[in-house]
């Protein structure tokens, strides 16, 4: 079993902070500090594994949607189904085109449309993007920007 230094554990709270950060909560606090919650738990749980930064990143990701309201009424598949659709649309999907997700056993669905594609200084790749779920017939949507990194996984910026 791999430990997890500082330096991780600092990583894995900034990239919580940051996509918790960059969601719209309808202004509920509970749910972004569960955002918060649900995203370190998941980073720390990559971490420990021995994950790379690719998935601790993912797992992130995973772990915010799990941590906020939205999260708390998805199921497990659901959860995957919208993580997986996340990593999709930043990698491949062409700027305005959504990728999108559904669970024929819950109802639940979701769609990550990247909005903007652009390079920076440094030559990294980022997209700014809204993402929507749709679960017990309320929709939740967000926003952010993820930036890809050189191992090839995408950090969410804000």
């Amino acid at each position: 079993m791999s430990r997890i230094t500082t330096g991780q554990r600092l990583l894995i709270a900034l990239l919580a902070v940051a996509f918790t950060s960059c969601a719209i909560y309808e202004e509920n606090p509970k749910a972004v500090l569960g955002g918060l919650g649900g995203g370190t738990t998941g980073g720390l749980i990559a971490a420990a594994a021995g994950a790379n930064p690719g998935w601790i990143a993912f797992s992130v990701l995973a772990g915010g949607l799990v941590g906020s309201a939205i999260g708390n009424r998805l199921d497990e598949k659901d959860k995957e189904m919208a993580a997986r659709a996340a990593h999709h649309a930043f990698e491949n999907s062409q700027t305005g085109r959504p990728t999108t997700w559904q669970n024929p056993d819950t109802g639940a669905s979701g769609s990550v449309t990247p909005t903007r594609t652009y390079q920076v200084e440094s030559g990294q790749y980022c997209r700014e993007y809204t993402q929507e779920i749709r679960v017990g017939g309320e929709k939740h949507q967000s926003y952010g920007t993820a930036c890809r990194q050189p191992d090839g996984s995408w950090k969410i910026q804000s």
